[in-house]
C-alpha cells in the first residue's frame, strides 16, 4: 500500500469516529437512539437506503459477474423499482402510523407475540449469516490488495463500527451513510474514467469490444425455472426486495426516521432509485474491465485466477495513489454501512420485541444501556464469525448457513398475509410458515441433484432462487386456506390490514384522528 492511500483510508475511518462522537450526547432515549425521534431529512434516510442496500461485496461481485459473463445478476435490482411503486402508496406511511420502532411489533399486534419472534428469528439469522460473509469477503478482498493481514484488517473494521454504531445510534449511521454515498459516486466515476481512457484507443475501443463480444446482456429469456433465466432472476428479484421493503428492520427504520411521511416516501425513492444505476455502473466497470485488458493487451498476473480479482488487481495496479484509496475508503465505507444498519436493527430488535416486553417497568435509561450493550455484543460476535470464516474452509459453519437459509424467508409472504387477508390469524398464519418451512427444508436438502440429501427423482428440480420465492407464496396459500378452518375473529386484528387501514385513512379526512403508533388501533 502507498502512504497516500492509507493516508486516505485514515482519515475517512477517523471521520467515521467523531460522527459517533458528535451524536453521543444526543442519545438519551431508545426513540433517538433508533428512530432519531423522527426528524432525518427524507434526502438523508434516502442516501442512507442506498448505502444500506449496496454492500462491499457488490463491489467485487457485481464487475466479476459482468468480466466472466453478461449483466444477468442485473435482473433481480431493476425489481427495486417495481416493489417501490407498491411499498410507496401505503406500506411506507402503514408502517410509520403503526409501528414505533419496530417493525415485527406489527406481525405481533396481527398475529400474536409467538410470530413476533418467528419474525425476529427469521430476520435475525438471515442478516447474521449476511454480517460474517460481508466481513470476511471485505477483509479477503483488501488483503489480496493490499497484502494487509485479513485478521488485522477484520478487528479494524469491527471496532471502528462498533464504535461509532454505538455511540451516535441511527444518527451516527445515517449520516455516515450519506458520507459513504458521495465517496461512493465519486469512487465509481474514477474507476469508470480510467478504464475507459486509459487504452490507447479510448472509450470508442472500449465500446466497441464489449458489444461485439455480447457482454452488455441480461441473460437467456427462456421459459426456464431450473435455469437462472430472466424470468427466475425477476421472480427472485422481486420476492427479495418486497421482503427487504416490507419485514426488513433496516429498511423500516428508514420509514421511521423521516420528519414526515411525505419526506419518507421521497427520501426512500430517492435511495431506491439511485440504487440501480449504481448497479448498473458496477455491472458497466466489469464489462469495462474486461475489454480494457482485451484491448490494452496486457496481461493479468497468474495469480489473478478469478473474475472476482481483476477489478481489485485494476484498481492496485493502474489507480494513482490517493484516488485508488478513496476506492478502498468507499470500499471499507459500504461494509461498514452495512454492518452499522444491522448493528443498530439487531439491538432495536433485542430491546423493542424483547426486554421491553419482558420488562415493561425498566426505565428509559435502562432500555438505553440495554441497547448499547446489544450492539457491543452483536458487534463482537459478528467479528468472531468472520474471523472464524478466515481460519477455516467454511466447512465448520456450513451446517450453520443451511439452517439460516431455511428458516430466514418467508418474511414477505408473511407480511403479504397479514396486510391483505383480515380473516387470517394466529392459526392460519402458522400452517402457512410450517408449510413454508416444510418446502424449504426439502428443498434445500435436495437441491443440486441431492447434494445433501439425495432423494432420486424427488429432489428439488428448480433452480435455488426459486425455493424463496415458493416459500412466499406458500406462506401465502397455506395462510389464506387455513383461515377458512381458523378464521380470524377478532375485530382489533383484523382492522390492521390494507383496507381497515384505508378505511382509516378515509376517516381521518373527514375528521376521524388516525391512530398513534403506540396506541392499539
Amino acid at each position: 500500500m502507498r502512504w497516500l492511500d492509507v493516508l486516505v483510508i485514515a482519515v475517512y475511518m477517523a471521520a467515521l469516529v467523531l460522527l459517533g462522537v458528535r451524536f453521543a450526547r444526543r442519545q438519551t432515549s431508545t426513540e433517538r437512539y433508533f428512530v432519531a425521534r423522527r426528524s432525518i431529512p427524507g434526502w438523508a434516510a434516502g442516501m442512507s437506503l442506498l448505502a444500506t442496500l449496496i454492500s462491499s461485496v457488490t463491489f467485487i461481485a457485481y464487475p466479476g459477474s459482468a468480466y466472466a459473463g453478461d449483466w444477468s445478476n442485473l435482473v433481480p435490482g431493476l425489481m427495486v423499482p417495481a416493489v417501490l411503486a407498491v411499498c410507496a402508496l401505503v406500506v411506507i406511511p402503514f408502517y410509520r402510523h403503526v409501528v414505533s420502532m419496530s417493525a415485527y411489533e406489527y406481525f405481533g399486534r396481527r398475529f400474536g407475540y409467538r410470530a413476533r419472534v418467528y419474525s425476529t428469528i427469521a430476520y435475525a439469522l438471515g442478516h447474521f449469516s449476511k454480517m460474517g460473509f460481508v466481513f470476511y469477503l471485505l477483509a479477503l478482498t483488501v488483503s489480496s490488495m493490499t497484502g494487509w493481514n485479513t485478521d488485522h484488517v477484520i478487528l479494524l473494521v469491527g471496532a471502528i463500527t462498533v464504535c461509532y454504531t454505538l455511540a451516535g445510534g441511527i444518527e451516527a449511521v445515517i449520516w455516515a451513510d450519506v458520507v459513504q454515498g458521495f465517496a461512493l459516486w465519486l469512487g465509481i466515476l474514477i474507476c469508470l474514467g480510467y478504464l475507459l481512457f486509459l487504452p490507447a484507443g479510448g472509450p470508442s475501443a472500449i465500446w466497441q469490444a464489449a458489444w461485439e463480444s455480447h457482454k452488455i446482456s441480461l441473460g437467456s429469456t427462456a421459459p426456464d425455472l431450473a435455469k437462472p433465466t430472466v424470468l427466475v432472476l425477476a421472480l427472485y428479484g422481486f420476492f427479495y426486495y418486497l421482503q427487504r421493503y416490507t419485514a426488513d428492520q433496516t429498511v423500516v427504520q428508514r420509514y421511521l426516521v423521516a420528519r414526515s411521511d411525505g419526506a419518507a416516501v421521497r427520501g426512500i425513492a430517492l435511495g431506491s432509485l439511485l440504487c440501480v444505476p449504481v448497479w448498473t455502473l458496477f455491472m458497466l466497470i466489469g464489462t469495462l474491465s474486461w475489454a480494457f485488458y482485451r484491448v490494452s493487451g496486457e496481461k493479468l498476473p497468474t495469480y489473478v485466477t478469478k473474475a472476482d480479482q481483476v477489478f481489485p488487481y485494476f484498481i492496485t495496479s493502474h489507480i494513482p495513489p490517493g484516488l485508488a484509496g478513496l476506492f478502498l475508503a468507499a470500499l471499507f465505507g459500504a461494509a461498514m454501512a452495512n454492518l452499522s444498519s444491522d448493528f443498530n436493527s439487531l439491538s432495536a430488535i433485542a430491546v423493542e420485541d424483547y426486554y421491553r416486553i419482558f420488562r415493561p417497568a425498566s426505565s428509559e435509561r435502562r432500555r438505553l444501556a440495554v441497547a448499547k450493550a446489544a450492539v457491543a455484543f452483536i458487534g463482537t460476535l459478528c467479528t468472531a464469525v468472520a474471523t472464524a470464516l478466515a481460519h477455516t474452509n467454511g466447512t465448520a459453519l456450513s451446517l450453520w448457513y443451511t439452517i439460516s437459509g431455511i428458516v430466514a424467508g418467508g418474511l414477505a409472504g408473511l407480511f403479504l398475509l397479514a396486510f391483505f387477508c383480515g380473516r387470517a390469524g394466529p392459526a392460519a398464519a402458522w400452517s402457512g410458515i410450517l408449510a413454508s418451512l416444510a418446502f424449504t427444508t426439502w428443498a434445500t436438502l435436495t437441491l443440486d441433484g441431492g447434494k445433501l440429501w439425495n432423494l432420486g427423482r424427488f429432489n428439488f428440480p428448480l433452480h435455488n432462487y426459486m425455493i424463496g420465492v415458493v416459500g412466499h407464496v406458500l406462506v401465502v396459500a397455506g395462510g389464506y386456506l387455513a383461515s377458512f378452518v381458523f378464521p380470524n375473529r377478532d375485530p382489533v386484528s383484523r382492522g390492521l390490514t390494507l383496507w381497515g387501514w384505508l378505511g382509516r385513512r378515509e376517516g381521518a379526512a373527514v375528521g376521524e384522528p388516525e391512530p398513534s403508533p403506540t396506541a392499539p388501533v
